[in-house]
């Protein structure tokens, strides 16, 4: 018999390897986050249903949806400092316990003033889980095989502006509006049990240095993320960018997140959110190219349900139908684009990702008011895997070299920087459209107008693909997250 291993020492461990805890993790993660990630976009199709129930205007019924964006806005820079304090565990079965919450007051709402009230409690558990769910996965992964677990962890968030408009259409067309929320409690239910069972308990230890609430630095990001975030969301139906109600609340955000800015950049601890961060090439290029990603999703997915409605005539859940090719095709792309992410790092797979996604966007930049469904539905398949492929290397690449401290902010970051990206996406192509399409009736005038929009978002990607280059590339695969880490690991040898 041999007997390998003859000094004593133990066999190398395998680097491909993941840590189950860290896959019950995911999975844990993922079916608390479901609820979270639908319904962000499912209430987007039950705007004209919730107006008629509930006997109000739509600009009214619009807050159902703005208020729900703000409250999670306002919420997502503390994230950072709550887990500090309660620990990811008890954070996270906290915050899912809130949105849990809200869905069920939302189910009940009796006016549309409630609705509104509810949706902002929703926002507040939603604003937090968000950043904390990649944060959780990452610091378990301790930087290893980082592109396959966010292949996994991050699939929620690509599927749910897809599918989340096809649920909502499917449950209105066989129930009342208020499934739009009871949805949400099995999902609550379910993975608030997991947590408490598979999520490590990482409390802060009793006695210890309590980290202080950076209270200014609240007081000037929260409030001036969701004005620009708000500011955006009016560019729609308005005098463009040019319109009061879209420069007040855009001017004064911006003007909150500069001092913000210039108040945090100098210090290294005691701030809401550690800018010093994008000192990370890596950080910085992932933050810069997720808001364009933004752009790209977010902007194309308000185009193309009103191009299936407007040029082709579908209602709402012809239109989600539609889209589910896209959903399929980034369901598809994200265990292979994880894989080679590891392989050959972020910055090639991000590239290939971007420009498949620029060239699958092309044909509808030519489309007509004969243009066949099958043509398109083929180019939105293939959109949805170079869109799914770009997101992993994205998110993969935005902690490499990143300590377990620094993970949270990281988190932060890119999830400020994709969803303001996909605000600004949606309010550009919406004027672009607007402009273009003044004056047109017929499906055909119609179908050049969206054309038009469809090449911008073309442009968009376009201007990604070059960006890409400053990502990482081919990683070490046997190498923790961050200097500490590595000694830490070595002090177990």
């Amino acid at each position: 018999m041999s007997t390998p291993h003859r000094s004593g020492s133990p066999p190398a461990a395998d680097p491909d390897r993941i840590d189950p805890a860290v896959w019950r993790m995911a999975f844990t993660i993922i079916v608390g986050a479901l609820a979270v990630v639908f319904d962000t976009t499912i209430v987007s199709v039950a705007l004209n249903d919730l107006a008629k129930e509930l006997d109000a205007p739509l600009s009214t019924i619009q807050w159902v949806s703005t208020g729900y964006l703000l409250a999670v806005f306002v919420t997502i820079p503390l994230a950072g400092w709550a887990q500090s304090r309660l620990g990811g565990k008890h954070l996270w079965i906290t915050s899912l316990g809130m949105f849990l919450l809200g869905s069920i007051l939302c189910a009940l709402a009796w006016d549309t003033t409630s609705l509104i009230a509810f949706r902002v409690v929703q926002g507040i558990g939603g604003g937090i889980m968000m950043p904390l769910m990649p944060t959780l996965v990452m610091q378990a992964a301790k930087g290893r095989n980082i592109g396959k677990v966010m292949a996994t962890v991050t699939l929620p968030t690509a599927l749910g502006p897809i599918l989340g408009p096809v649920l909502g259409g499917i449950i209105l067309n066989l129930a009342d509006w208020r499934w739009l929320f009871f949805v949400n409690i099995p999902f609550c239910v379910v993975g608030g049990w997991l947590a408490r069972r598979n999520l490590p308990d990482d409390r802060p230890a009793p006695g210890g240095p309590r980290v202080r609430l950076d209270v200014i630095g609240l007081l000037l990001l929260s409030p001036g993320v969701a004005a620009i975030i708000y500011g955006l969301s009016r560019v729609e139906g308005s005098a463009g960018f040019a319109g009061t109600e879209v420069l007040v609340p855009l001017t004064g955000g911006l003007a909150l997140v500069g001092a913000f800015t210039a108040r945090a950049l100098p210090r290294t601890e005691g701030v809401l959110v550690n800018l010093r961060l994008f000192r990370h090439r890596a950080l910085a290029s992932a933050s810069a190219l997720g808001f364009l990603a933004g752009i790209t999703l977010y902007g194309a997915m308000m185009l193309l349900p009103l191009y299936w409605q407007q040029v082709h005539g579908e209602d709402a859940l012809g239109a989600g139908l539609l889209l589910i090719p896209q959903g399929v095709g980034a369901f598809l792309s994200r265990t292979r684009a994880g894989r080679y992410t590891d392989r050959i790092g972020p910055r090639w797979v991000a590239f290939a990702g971007f420009a498949v996604v620029a060239a699958a966007t092309v044909p509808f930049a030519f489309v007509t008011a004969g243009t066949g469904k099958v043509l398109l539905m083929a180019a939105l398949l293939v959109r949805g895997i170079g869109m799914g492929t770009a997101m992993i290397s994205l998110t993969s690449a935005a902690y490499v070299g990143l300590e377990h401290k620094e993970i949270p902010d990281a988190s932060i970051i890119t999830r400020v920087a994709q969803q303001i990206g996909g605000s600004a996406g949606i309010a550009v192509l919406a004027v672009i459209l607007q402009h273009t399409a003044d004056g047109a009736r017929t499906p055909g005038a119609l179908a050049v107008a969206f054309g038009d929009a469809f090449w911008w978002s073309v442009a968009f990607s376009i201007v990604a693909i070059p960006l890409c280059l400053l990502l990482p590339g081919r990683p070490n695969p046997q190498a923790p997250v961050g200097k500490a880490e590595a000694e830490a690991e070595a002090a177990q040898v």
